[in-house]
């Protein structure tokens, strides 16, 4: 049997599930929380947030999610459609500055599970960084994907890229950056 060492998971493993959704949501309840780095959301602004990917595909792993629960992309209004791809734009420069990637992958999965997603009733945009070989053997030949950084540490430095952006605040050191 393969093993991987990944202690940061345990907290997931160990959470509360009556905690973690509101109606089977749990990107309802995370913004509603006290401690914004314990739920890994990093950035808000007036319509969304920027929420960490708790099982990222690459380390950055970033969602963006309209705080209004919908699962249909054509409910939003004008204002939160253009918070949204502009908080979109402002993950991309942090994820630039904090990680460097060569690229990125972007894009929803608008529905259940046929459409590839897990939680189906509340958009979120996936943002993906992407390095030049970040496919290697292990996901090829071992059916293992490697994720090279914790969770927490990925989570200091897009918070801190965020943080140097302009038109931002961070109102104490538990809390998202607050983009404006």
């Amino acid at each position: 049997m393969d093993q991987i060492f990944a202690p940061w998971r345990i907290q997931w493993v160990e959470r509360d599930d009556d905690e973690e959704t509101i109606d089977g949501c749990p990107f309802c309840v995370l913004p509603e929380r006290d401690d914004d780095h314990q739920s890994r959301l990093v950035a808000r602004s007036e319509h969304s947030f920027v929420l960490l990917n708790n099982y990222p595909y690459n380390p950055g792993h970033a969602m963006v999610i309209p705080r209004r629960h919908t699962g249909d992309f054509t409910d939003l209004s004008d204002d939160e459609l253009l918070d949204h791809a502009r908080l979109k734009q402002r993950t991309l420069d942090a994820l630039r500055e904090a990680m460097g990637p060569a690229g990125f992958n972007v894009g929803e999965n608008l529905g259940d599970a046929a459409a590839g997603g897990s939680i189906g009733d509340h958009l979120h945009t996936h943002i993906v960084p992407r390095w030049d070989g970040d496919t290697n053997f292990m996901p090829v030949l071992g059916d293992t994907k490697v994720i090279v950084e914790a969770l927490d540490d990925t989570y200091e430095r897009l918070h801190a890229a965020f943080a140097d952006q302009s038109e931002t605040s961070v109102p104490d050191e538990t809390s998202a950056v607050h983009v404006d």
